[in-house]
């Protein structure tokens, strides 16, 4: 059942994909721009490295050289009518509890996506690729200084 607003002038906005408010218009929300959306809630867990396979994350580091980034990279959104499902692939941070990640991602995206896209998530898949290791810290201490004069 679509929502029919009595005073057309109230500014109704239509949320859904493909649905027709009449004197409004069409409203088309595509693959791209949901994608950006989860990508982006999905970027904000903390835990999260990075989105992306490691070709993935290759290009994106190309991309990030020149000035560009890509925030639906690691993110694939299948949109309808009225739903969407989306799959993320990520890069965990070592040390962070990859299942709590996962369903920390998932209800990230989930909420972004409906919230700011007005769309319902049916579901969310999270595939983690890879787990990201910091280079250990150098210390500038004096030791330090001694094994490296002695290299």
């Amino acid at each position: 059942m679509e929502y029919q607003n009595p005073q057309p002038d109230a500014g109704v906005q239509n949320h859904s994909a493909g649905s027709l408010v009449p004197g409004h218009g069409r409203t088309v929300i595509s693959e791209t721009a949901v994608a950006k959306v989860a990508g982006i809630a999905a970027r904000a867990v903390p835990g999260v490295y990075s989105l992306g396979s490691v070709p993935s994350r290759a290009l994106g580091a190309i991309r990030d050289a020149v000035g560009s980034s890509d925030h639906a990279a690691g993110v694939h959104a299948e949109v309808g009518e009225t739903q969407v499902a989306v799959d993320i692939s990520l890069v965990a941070t070592y040390g962070t509890p990859l299942h709590s990640l996962a369903d920390q991602v998932r209800s990230s995206v989930y909420r972004a996506v409906e919230d700011l896209v007005g769309l319902q998530v049916i579901e969310v898949n999270v595939e983690i690729t890879d787990v990201y290791v910091a280079p250990p810290v150098k210390s500038s201490g004096p030791a330090t200084a001694e094994r490296e004069a002695l290299l």
